[in-house]
């Protein structure tokens, strides 16, 4: 049996409870039709013995010198017509007067009959007498007096009760069978539609199946969550439970229910469809994908992926600033060409005056240019990002200007990695704005013991007042190229200034202003 099927199992066990239950049914059944039938032989036993001690033959038959002889046939003639296996008429002594087997009148009742001499009132019930048990019932014989002055007995034997009994269990016995084989027409086709369920895997495929389903599931790194058609959560990994940061099992609750963003609420629930949604959650960067799931060609709910892109987006961004500062240093090498064919050009023609002063006036340009910078922001890094901003703009035709109230000591930011993140995804967003060749982007920064102060202000056309808020959503974007992460310079500057307790705003004064906060802890000033 152990090594049976399992829809051999089924179909056993199923055809044992079917057999347990009919067998049951079918003891209760006769159990309670014995009774019943016993109740109504102790009735028809009594009916009869009231019948014959009410007789006037019989009372009259007790006053004569010998009862027997005239109650004999009174009771064998009721024994025949009724159908009864006896009726015994004795006195009040419980000495026989009628009784089947002749050799017995004359002799005292097997049973005792003194409840109802002594009372006067009938009585039923089974006994085991001369003739074997019997059902029986007894009525007292009254003289005109109302004195008790005999018993009559009437009794069918226990063996008569069988055979009616044996009569009634035909239609049990085919009922049993019927039901026998509808129940086992019902558990070939349950177990046969649990093989076809199971796609007729064993029980213990089934649990490999579900072991390795566990160790893959909670193996990979990327994270899985799936969701049922209400949006309740149906399964989760390890890895999404981490990189949502959910507390404790989310299975069985609802979208509505879980503490995410309501960014990652409407990639999750679908509001926000598409591939590679990007998603913001505590300082991670997530790649999110959201598939139908379909059994048998019937939609079940939804898989979600999950794929963290934090060092893959910081590696990006390092790598747009490398290239910036190389389109920069191209820039100046392109310009540096220029100016030293200029000086050869001079010095060919002679013109070694002119050639010096040339020299001197482009020396003197840059080096007022990049000391104004320092003078204004002492920090090295912040510096260098301004001044490789500074070579990105004429680049593209544009202009950058360091404001006159600027003011950055040296150390005065602390560690350098979030303020280059703030001014630098602030100062690119502007310079994106700018529509075409030319414009102008103004940046302030001042430290002072709130923190880092950031204002940056481009000549573009400015951001409608609904979308003052949505810029700072991770994932949106007004540009047309999407080759790339897009949308997330301004959430992850954002994000970046509310985890250290400052924050970031935008309004349009011309062209669209963005100021930021962005407190340094840990630096004395």
């Amino acid at each position: 049996m152990l090594n049976a099927s399992l829809g051999t199992q089924l179909f056993v066990l199923q055809m044992v409870i079917v057999f347990l239950t009919l067998a049951g049914t079918a003891a209760v059944w006769v159990q309670h039709t014995r009774a019943q039938l016993d109740h109504q032989y102790q009735q028809r036993a009594l009916a009869i013995a009231e019948s014959v001690s009410g007789l006037p033959a019989v009372r009259a038959a007790f006053a004569s010198p010998r009862p027997e002889l005239a109650l004999q046939p009174i009771a064998a003639g009721v024994q025949r017509a009724t159908g009864a296996d006896y009726v015994v008429i004795a006195n009040r002594s419980q000495i026989r007067y009628a009784h089947p087997n002749t050799s017995l009148i004359g002799k005292r009742l097997s049973t005792d009959g003194s409840q109802v001499l002594s009372t006067g009132r009938r009585w039923t019930g089974i006994e085991t007498g001369t003739l074997g048990t019997s059902v029986r019932g007894k009525a007292p014989i009254f003289d005109t007096a109302g004195n008790v002055i005999g018993l009559t007995s009437v009794g069918v034997l226990q063996d008569t009760v069988a055979d009616q009994l044996g009569a009634a269990l035909p239609p049990l016995v085919w009922t049993v069978l019927a039901v026998l084989l509808a129940g086992s027409a019902g558990a070939a086709l349950i177990a046969q539609r649990v093989r076809r369920q199971t796609f007729g895997l064993e029980p213990g495929e089934i649990a490999g199946l579900l072991e390795q389903r566990e160790g893959v599931l909670h193996g990979v790194k990327e994270g899985v969550l799936a969701l049922d058609l209400a949006h309740r959560v149906t399964l989760v990994n390890d890895a999404a439970r981490d990189l949502l940061g959910l507390p404790g099992d989310p299975v069985g609750r609802s979208l509505s229910e879980i503490e995410v963003s309501s960014r990652i609420r409407d990639v999750l629930g679908g509001d926000d469809p598409g591939e590679d949604r990007i998603v913001l959650r505590r300082g991670r960067v997530l790649v999110l994908n959201r598939t139908q799931v379909a059994v048998r060609g019937q939609h079940r709910g939804w898989v979600v992926t999950l794929r963290d892109r934090t060092e893959l987006v910081r590696l990006a961004q390092e790598l747009d600033q490398a290239s910036s500062t190389t389109e920069a240093l191209r820039a100046q090498a392109h310009e540096f060409a220029n100016r030293m064919h200029t000086v050869v050009g001079l010095l060919e023609l002679g013109e070694h005056e002119a050639a010096v002063g040339y020299i001197t006036r482009t020396t003197q340009a840059y080096s007022d240019h990049a000391s104004g910078i320092r003078e204004r922001v002492a920090d090295p890094t912040l510096a260098a990002l301004l001044l490789a901003k500074s070579a990105e703009a004429a680049e593209r035709g544009a202009s950058l200007v360091v404001a006159a109230d600027s003011m950055v000591a040296a150390d005065a930011i602390g560690d350098p990695q979030d303020a280059v993140l703030v001014v630098g995804n602030l100062v690119a967003n502007a310079l994106d704005a700018l529509e075409g060749d030319g414009g102008t982007v103004e940046v302030s920064v001042r430290a002072d013991a709130e923190g880092l102060h950031v204002r940056v202000s481009d000549s573009g056309p400015g951001v409608t007042p609904e979308l003052a808020e949505e810029v700072f959503r991770d994932g949106f974007t007004t540009k047309v190229s999407h080759a790339g992460p897009r949308g997330l310079g301004l959430a992850l500057t954002r994000q970046t200034c509310l985890r250290r307790g400052g924050w970031v705003r935008v309004h349009n004064a011309g062209g669209a202003v963005f100021t930021a906060l962005l407190p340094v802890p840990g630096v004395v000033r």
